[in-house]
């Protein structure tokens, strides 16, 4: 989690997050995506598809007046799975009229557990995953930028899902 600058050096082999927000008519909208650059590990491609299909299982499976709870549950099981952590201290938020809203998303469920996720509510899912620990340090000097304790690779991917009277819709593709 950074802020572009020249000092940062992209390379051939990184996997990279692009985290974009938009604004209109008053609403807010926020997503993610990872990208490969070039040629990536194959660990690294693993860590990226799974933390990409942790999001899409996690949006398959909810309905109207499921739990907040049960999001969680469906990408920490699928991460556990496949040998990842996730971090639990950064997490999806509601969004509409201000960026980040209520209720925060925790990536670390129990399935029906929490509050209960009505028709009309907005939020965002944005899970990361990491290879090791998902103990995290965020720079001092900004305040912002988030890098792992262990220096291992981490990979988030974020949508923004609106719950309908019928179902889930994704607004972030």
């Amino acid at each position: 989690h950074g802020i572009p600058s020249d000092k940062v050096v992209l390379r051939e082999g990184d996997i990279v997050n692009v985290d974009c927000t938009t604004r209109l008519d008053g609403y807010y909208g926020d997503a993610s995506r990872m990208f490969c650059l070039g040629p990536v590990s194959p660990e690294a491609k693993r860590l990226v598809d799974v933390t990409a299909q942790s999001v899409e299982l996690a949006i398959s499976r909810l309905t109207p007046y499921c739990h907040l709870g049960d999001i969680g549950h469906y990408i920490y099981h699928l991460a556990k799975e496949n040998g990842y952590s996730v971090v639990r201290e950064i997490g999806g938020h509601g969004c509409g009229l201000a960026m980040h809203e209520d209720p925060y998303v925790c990536h670390v469920g129990i399935l029906g557990k929490g509050l209960i996720l009505a028709p009309g509510m907005v939020l965002t899912i944005e899970p990361m995953l990491c290879q090791g620990s998902p103990a995290f340090v965020v720079d001092p000097k900004d305040g912002w930028q988030v890098s792992t304790r262990d220096k291992k690779l981490s990979a988030q991917v974020e949508h923004m899902i609106l719950f309908t009277e019928d179902g889930v819709e994704v607004l972030s593709k």
